[in-house]
């Protein structure tokens, strides 16, 4: 809406990011003693997240260039970034990371409260990403389509109106992390992660029909990337809350078990 706003020599969409992460450093800190985490755990994963925030920048800028390439056909660094990158990105250096320097620091902390450190750090992720399309919205990009129905916005310099959907996508994460807190202190959040990935991944595909900023190929002429990415997170969703309930709780229950007994020795 206003993407020529500076404050402090930083874009709009810079500052919303900034606030996103405040607030969700916020939370975390208010919710952690709350799900009984240990402090050495906590520092682990405060330091862990930094180097989460830098792989998944990363890995939003190299999504972007990928869905870039495969409609262009040429293969350029820089072309803008994707949440959906950055999400993966992060979850993949962050498992990475915890679980490495975890096993050195934390002896074995980190396996029992993995799950109840995921559930916290989830709403912590929506809520920052709530923030984050406020800014997209103030900048004017990831834009709807035209509809006089819709807010004006600047769109290659020319003010038009279109389709709010980032107000509607940033209302609907911050609806989104409210339940997830709400299932994190009432029912321990035990599915957090999978009702986060099944519920964002359902709304992601249908606000997609809606968006018409450029954002790649996909490979598939009747998908975006973001909705092909959409399907995908769903299914893995579904697929880890068997994991958990089948396998993986299992685990955590048999290493804090395990922990007792050494405790009690």
């Amino acid at each position: 809406m206003v993407p020529n706003v500076a404050f402090l020599g930083l874009d709009l969409y810079t500052w919303m990011i900034l606030c996103g992460v405040i607030a969700a450093m916020v939370l975390f800190s208010v919710l952690y003693r709350r799900m009984g985490i240990s402090y050495p755990v906590f520092v682990l994963t405060i330091l862990v997240s930094v180097g989460a925030i830098v792989g998944g920048y990363l890995m939003a800028a190299l999504f972007q260039s990928f869905y870039s390439f495969l409609e262009t056909g040429e293969f350029r660094w820089g072309v803008g970034t994707t949440f959906y990158g950055g999400l993966i990105g992060a979850v993949l250096v962050y498992l990475a990371l915890y679980f490495t320097f975890g096993h050195f620091f934390c002896k074995g902390a980190h396996v029992r409260e993995f799950n109840r450190m995921l559930s916290l750090i989830v709403p912590c992720i929506v809520l920052a990403h709530a923030f984050g399309r406020i800014g997209c919205l103030l900048v004017g990009c990831c834009y709807g389509k035209l509809s006089d129905f819709g807010l004006p916005m600047y769109v290659g310099g020319v003010l038009q109106k279109r389709i709010p959907v980032q107000l509607y996508e940033s209302l609907f994460l911050f609806a989104l992390a409210a339940v997830l807190v709400v299932l994190l202190l009432k029912k321990k959040g035990e599915y957090n992660a999978s009702i986060y990935l099944i519920v964002y991944g359902v709304w992601r595909f249908i606000i997609e029909f809606f968006r018409d900023d450029d954002r790649g190929s996909s490979g598939l002429s009747f998908l975006s990337p973001s909705q092909l990415t959409a399907i995908l997170l769903v299914l893995f969703g579904i697929s880890f809350i068997f994991l958990y309930k089948y396998w993986l709780k299992r685990v955590f229950e048999a290493h804090a078990d395990k922990e007792s007994g050494d405790e009690t020795a």
